[in-house]
């Protein structure tokens, strides 16, 4: 049973850091592509284009599991809405309205507590020492890599709209986390992903819409755009979505969500490489603070 458990957290470690290691490139893209597409025409094509990619390896369960998709149509629905709908479209709304900084600051310190206190109030998880401390921890390692060391950043630090933005899409993925572990257990994870894919593209076509006749020339299309939505549609959402959906059921949405720490990290190495940036000894520091805190939250934390 002990060798099971343990089974059960490697896989859910590797799941929740591939996931992450595949959103860690949305940051990179959404600041890429800010100037050519609007925050809610990029979150409308990708969802899109991962329903479209997803849709011929999953229909075929999806009909199968009809029954159970449409007697669940509730908590689907706030799944696609936290999920799919709010979560991203905040992130590049907030992109167009705030600096870096706080983006990264607000959004991967402030949704673990947001998922860890709702865990702990409404699916009664246990919050040990050792999760205490490796939340801690982490979000002490991602306030040096964001601060540089400095407290004279952290001092100048200013909330704006887009602060609020941000704050707002940490909250509603923290609720997203907290919702799927409600998912039910008559719907595999392939028509759960499709289905809630299409409900959010649903969920944004009316402001995709309202966005296209308010604004004009929403959208500059070159072959660097369409293969970023690709990466998006293909990369950040079906394959992300399905491991971090699956770590969860592993690892539970309290432990999982402390896997978010890591995605600075990812983006870090991502413009080191991509980018030409150097790396810096406060980006080493870092890395192993988070590290060493996902390390004490998820394999010291024990259970009964």
């Amino acid at each position: 049973m002990q060798s099971k458990t343990n089974n059960h957290i490697v896989q859910g470690v590797l799941l929740a850091i591939t996931a992450t290691l595949l959103w860690s490139g949305n940051f990179i893209i959404a600041r890429k592509v800010s100037s050519a597409i609007s925050p809610i025409s990029l979150a409308f094509y990708r969802w899109a284009c991962a329903s479209v990619v997803l849709f011929p390896f999953a229909y075929k369960y999806l009909i199968a599991e009809l029954n159970h998709v449409k007697a669940n149509w509730k908590i689907l629905s706030l799944i696609a809405l936290t999920g799919i709908a709010l979560f991203n479209t905040f992130v590049y709304i907030a992109g167009h309205n705030t600096t870096a900084i706080n983006m990264a600051l607000i959004g991967t310190t402030s949704s673990p507590i947001f998922a860890t206190v709702m865990a702990v109030l409404f699916l009664k998880e246990r919050l040990g020492f050792y999760r205490i401390i490796g939340m801690i921890i982490c979000i002490v390692g991602i306030v040096l890599l964001i601060s540089k060391g400095s407290w004279d950043t952290l001092l100048s630090f200013k909330f704006s709209s887009g602060d609020t933005w941000i704050l707002a899409g940490a909250f509603a993925f923290a609720v997203y986390n907290i919702l799927v572990r409600k998912k039910p257990t008559h719907i595999s994870a392939l028509s759960f992903l499709l289905i809630i894919f299409i409900m959010g593209t649903l969920m944004l076509f009316p402001f995709f819409i309202l966005e296209q006749t308010m604004v004009k020339n929403t959208v500059q299309w070159s072959s660097s755009l369409i293969g970023s939505i690709l990466y998006l549609g293909i990369g950040t959402s079906v394959l992300a979505f399905w491991c971090w959906n699956l770590a969860i059921s592993k690892l539970g949405a309290g432990r999982t969500v402390l896997f978010g720490n890591l995605i600075p990290i990812f983006s870090t190495l991502e413009a080191i490489l991509i980018l030409g940036e150097t790396i810096t000894p406060i980006h080493l520091y870092s890395g192993i603070l988070v590290i060493a805190g996902l390390i004490i939250a998820n394999f010291t934390f024990k259970t009964k």
